[in-house]
């Protein structure tokens, strides 16, 4: 057994990293990164952002049957919105969508970014090809919206990364119809000296277990250097998600591989979803340097646990 017992990081990378790269993407583009999984039927579903050769993102879609290999499809599904309410926030692109399944619907929060900054925008889809927009619902300044998979106490309930006092923490809003949002409530913020201690936001739709909703998250430190990106957790309380249950000091993963460390931004590993499998494994997809698609692995039971404070690495 070698020196670290549970490995430099308690995710384990996909030997075959990064999953989708520029290389693999049909079209001309200039990167790919920061996917959001479903997997449905069988089939992983996973909607990637792309940024094209213009200098602006916009989302494609690639398919797999093991969750590790993936084709992409010939042409993006979703592109920057070029009439009607949306065109003017968007048009600086699209960005870093985030898939969450309520009720068998499937939803995605996204980023619309302009000269205005960047906004929370809603879409819907039934297939993964084809989206409809429902509503810009945020403010600028507002970015990592991100939904529950159910309501709390009869309400739709996000995540959400305002910008405050040039600092950005993460918030919790609360909705009766998915379009007004209201009730925000601070939830955390960056923690000095430890390695979320920039800038936070949510990462991977939360995701609920018999000990809370498991958030998986960014967390920013500067450096000399320009910032690095890593992967923490938090448990929330099931009944009340303005409450924190634990919170873990260490990060589950940070970028160490030349793909996580050499890009357009480099030093980044950025989780957009997450697939909890029936054999006791998670799948978290993530962008490596905004440049790569990466997949990580861990068990599932072990990130609850250590999620929730039960257990840490030796």
């Amino acid at each position: 057994m070698g020196k670290f017992v549970y490995g430099r990081d308690l995710l384990h990378r996909f030997e075959g990293n990064p999953i989708v790269a520029l290389e693999d993407i049909p079209f001309r583009c200039n990167t790919v990164f920061n996917g959001t999984p479903v997997k449905k039927d069988g089939v992983y579903y996973l909607l990637i952002r792309v940024e094209g050769q213009k200098g602006y993102s916009y989302f494609a879609l690639a398919k797999s049957g093991d969750g590790f290999h993936f084709e992409v499809e010939d042409e993006p599904v979703m592109i920057p919105a070029e009439t009607g309410e949306f065109a003017k926030y968007e048009k600086r692109g699209i960005e870093d969508p985030r898939i969450t399944e309520i009720d068998g619907e499937y939803f995605v929060m996204y980023t619309a970014y302009s000269q205005y900054g960047a906004r929370i925008a809603l879409a819907k889809t039934e297939d993964f090809y084809n989206y409809e927009r429902l509503a810009l619902v945020s403010e600028p300044g507002n970015k990592d919206g991100i939904l529950f998979p159910e309501r709390i106490n009869g309400e739709y309930v996000r995540l959400d990364r305002p910008i405050g006092a040039n600092v950005g923490r993460m918030w919790v809003s609360f909705s009766k119809n998915l379009y007004d949002w209201g009730k925000s409530e601070l939830l955390m913020s960056p923690r000095p000296r430890l390695w979320d201690s920039y800038r936070i936001g949510a990462s991977v739709p939360p995701i609920k277990t018999n000990k809370g909703w498991l958030e998986i998250y960014h967390g920013v430190k500067m450096t000399s250097s320009g910032p690095i990106y890593r992967i923490g957790v938090v448990m929330l309380d099931l009944k009340d998600p303005t409450k924190i249950a634990h919170r873990a000091e260490e990060p589950i993963l940070s970028p160490r591989e030349d793909y996580e460390r050499i890009g357009d931004v480099g030093n980044v590993v950025f989780a957009c979803g997450a697939v909890v499998e029936d054999n006791d494994t998670i799948k978290v997809y993530y962008g490596g340097a905004d440049t790569h698609l990466c997949v990580a692995t861990m068990g599932y039971a072990e990130l609850v646990d250590f999620a929730s404070g039960t257990t840490l690495p030796d």
